[in-house]
């Protein structure tokens, strides 16, 4: 049995994902990860791979991500391809009836949404083309756009006195916090409050009252129509709407020069021009028209379906707070995703912070902290009991604050890079822990990569400290020494996976992160 998944589901699905994100009852997060891509794959930086889909990979995911930054209701937007409007170019117009056997000119697409029917000019505003100057004489093929539209009347109309023929209508204009968020290299905005917003009301209202059918082409120019230099008026538009009429203009050599529609009429879903009854006379070669028919509701009503927005963009931005430093420094991320309802730690709550840190970290005191040095992604340890080790991997270390950050992941109990079991882990299979309350024969040293041993910091709880009479602010619950990540592991849905080359973090640095989101 044939079947297809259609272009509206699509547009569908797009919908209900930004519906999600600006729902209360969701909590969507971007988060970074993976510091080293390299130990993975020696060319990960000049080839990333292709991620893996399974739920094994998403707790993997998990282990090596670094943190997470909230996707707000304002932060998720319905895009469409960026088409720029350029002097010379010859667009598609919009048709309704663009499939594979009759495909969209000039573009060839099989699919309106594929073809080149709409434009952003230089100043953000969006138009769609109603006509392309399409004709008998080039093939219908249409003409080259000299033109650049700027106007924002209701009703379509050229853009300039060049005589390019085309006939644009204006849908809406790109607001600055869009651009700042959502414009891309090729996508743009499209507003996600299109049905309720009173800044668009004008357009929607326009779809409503000013008449269905605003175009009629000609395809067949035909012969002998009556008298030369004659203009029919008031020539009825059939099919299954009503009221819709065209002006058809006669020329000199007795052919049809050219159809206005006089009143866009409505209901109609096909139709064709009554020139019997709108007193044209018979020609010895009939001319042949086509009505072209616009969305449903007219153009204006619902720019989702009429720009075919069945692609979204999130966007986060992870910029370094010095009163919540959830965001690490002097050292890489290669992934980047985006996760579904993840949880607070150690709870079933969902997780609402604005930012979150997915990371393990020790508050370390001793002789020398200011001093040590841990290197990035260098294995660091405690004894945590007779025999038992626990161990991580170096992420950051503040030698201001003494706060170490780490990670840990199967490669730190007993398992390769690449997912296969060492048959002698140095520290066994167990994924110990680091703690504050070592087993008999354990302790609380932790050893740097360079100076002398350091202690978990057993005497500090808290989210801040003061070092000569400044605060600093440390990102994380620290209990006697400890702190646990603030999103649960492994918890909610991993729902969108990038592998980048590696992007280093500094302390003056911030990083927009857009993902886009093909439905």
């Amino acid at each position: 049995m044939a079947a297809i998944i259609t272009d509206q589901l699509r547009i569908l699905n797009a919908r209900n994902f930004v519906d999600a994100v600006q729902s209360s009852n969701n909590s969507f997060y971007a988060w970074i990860g993976l510091p080293d891509a390299p130990k993975f794959q020696a060319d990960w930086d000049a080839n990333p791979p292709a991620p893996k889909d399974s739920l094994n990979e998403s707790n993997f995911y998990w282990d090596t991500m670094l943190a997470l930054k909230k996707i707000n209701s304002g932060d998720v937007s319905q895009v469409v391809r960026k088409i720029n409007w350029q002097s010379g170019t010859t667009y598609d117009m919009w048709r309704n009836d663009v499939t594979r056997s009759n495909p969209s000119q000039p573009s060839g697409a099989y699919d309106i949404y594929d073809s080149n029917y709409y434009v952003m000019n230089s100043e953000y505003k969006v138009y769609i083309c109603l006509y392309n100057n399409a004709t008998p004489e080039n093939g219908f093929r249409g003409g080259p756009s000299l033109d650049e539209p700027n106007f924002t009347d209701l009703e379509p109309r050229e853009a300039g006195s060049s005589g390019d023929g085309y006939i644009w209508k204006y849908l809406y204009s790109i607001k600055p916090n869009q651009i700042i968020k959502f414009d891309s290299t090729n996508y743009i905005a499209v507003p996600t409050d299109w049905d309720t917003n009173s800044s668009y009301s004008a357009v929607r209202e326009n779809a409503k009252t000013s008449g269905q059918i605003k175009i009629v082409t000609v395809r067949n120019r035909g012969v002998g129509i009556g008298t030369a230099n004659v203009t029919y008026t008031r020539v009825p538009i059939r099919g299954d709407g009503r009221d819709a009429e065209a002006t058809v203009v006669v020329n000199n050599d007795a052919k049809v020069e050219s159809i206005t529609v006089s009143n866009g009429g409505s209901g109609y879903s096909f139709g064709t021009l009554d020139l019997k009854e709108g007193g044209v006379p018979k020609g010895t070669i009939d001319p042949v028209f086509d009505v072209i028919i616009p969305p449903p509701g007219s153009h204006g009503a619902d720019i989702y379906r009429e720009l075919g927005a069945y692609h979204v963009l999130s966007y986060a931005r992870f910029e370094n707070d010095s009163q919540n430093p959830d965001f690490i420094t002097g050292n890489q991320f290669a992934q980047v995703g985006i996760v579904k309802n993840p949880t607070n730690y150690d709870a079933t709550s969902i997780l609402t912070k604005d930012k979150a840190s997915a990371l393990y970290a020790l508050k370390l005191s001793g002789i020398g902290y200011s001093e040590a040095t841990f290197t990035a992604d260098s294995d660091v340890t405690q004894t945590v009991g007779l025999g038992s080790t626990a161990v991580g991997k170096v992420v950051s270390y503040d030698p201001s604050t003494g706060v170490l950050k780490y990670w840990q992941d199967r490669r730190t109990a007993g398992f390769n890079s690449d997912g296969s079991k060492n048959s002698d882990p140095i520290y066994g299979f167990s994924m110990l822990k680091f703690t504050n309350t070592p087993a008999l024969g354990g302790n609380i040293n932790i050893i740097p990569t360079s100076g002398n041993t350091l202690q978990i910091d057993r005497a500090f709880t808290g989210v801040s400290t003061v070092i000569n009479n400044r605060t600093y602010y440390l990102g994380q619950e620290f209990n006697q020494g400890v702190s646990n990540p603030e999103a649960e592991k492994y918890s909610g849905d991993i729902i969108y996976v990038d592998n980048r080359p590696s992007v280093t973090r500094s302390s003056s640095q911030k990083e927009d992160i857009k993902v886009i989101l093909q439905f």
